[in-house]
């Protein structure tokens, strides 16, 4: 196993840091490895936004679930589906664009993510841990007024980062499927009902399947919180064709 894919074994998400800065030079080594990430087409359907104000921090950190450490963060990046910066370059070249749609912004989101996981590994491979923030997707009407989101922009993804305490780097990963539940060959087949509790087997031995299945289903997927994502998320499509 060579270096970077055991640092993709290895790596966790990180929600507490040791308050060390992160060098300048390592800041402007992670946004640079984000912007070698693949791409469709090599247009770069993304911005990444750099918090660096801490009332903005503090307001993401209360926005996005009231999580504390996100402002505690030493660098806070969020990664925008941007479907308005192409769609105005062709304005500006006197070009007739059609109206961005949600095709274009699944794209977009396609190609924010792969930058982000590509400044997550690069992280890694500097000591430096992080944390994805999925709840940026969420309160919509906050986050614009936040972020200063225009009109087909979208945040995918917000990233934090920072020097993990030793109690997070000695904590175990949690373990993941195994491949035969997640590979399929040629073609999507459902699972069947064995098969389930066998893939959850280690997660759910106590209390049971269906009991602890039921559970994680109203602890997130019915949740409020996943609620206001549905909410949010409907109404940044409404930008859309």
């Amino acid at each position: 196993m060579n270096e970077v894919i055991q640092s993709l074994f290895h790596r966790k998400s990180v929600r507490v840091f040791t308050g060390e800065s992160i060098p300048e030079a390592d800041v402007q080594m992670i946004l640079e490895a984000a912007a070698q990430a693949p791409t469709a087409g090599n247009q770069q359907l993304y911005t990444i936004l750099r918090i660096t104000d801490p009332e903005k921090k503090h307001a993401l950190s209360i926005s996005c679930d009231h999580q504390p450490f996100i402002e505690k963060a030493d660098l806070v990046l969020v990664f925008l589906a941007d479907c308005r910066k192409w769609f105005r370059a062709y304005i500006e070249a006197g070009a007739e664009p059609r109206a961005p749609g949600a095709g274009d912004l699944l794209l977009a989101s396609e190609d924010a993510l792969i930058a982000a996981q590509n400044a997550v590994t690069a992280a890694a491979s500097l000591g430096i841990g992080s944390c994805y923030i999925g709840d940026i997707m969420e309160n919509i009407e906050t986050q614009r007024e936040i972020l200063e989101l225009p009109k087909y922009v979208f945040p995918a993804a917000m990233v934090v980062f920072g020097y993990p305490t030793d109690q997070q780097k000695n904590r175990e990963k949690p373990k993941r499927f195994d491949l035969r539940y997640i590979v399929q060959e040629n073609g999507y087949r459902d699972l069947n009902g064995e098969e389930f509790r066998q893939m959850f087997a280690d997660r759910a031995a106590d209390p049971g399947f269906d009991a602890w299945v039921k559970a994680f289903c109203e602890r997130k997927y019915n949740s409020d919180f996943s609620r206001e994502m549905q909410r949010s998320v409907r109404l940044y499509l409404d930008d859309f064709e």
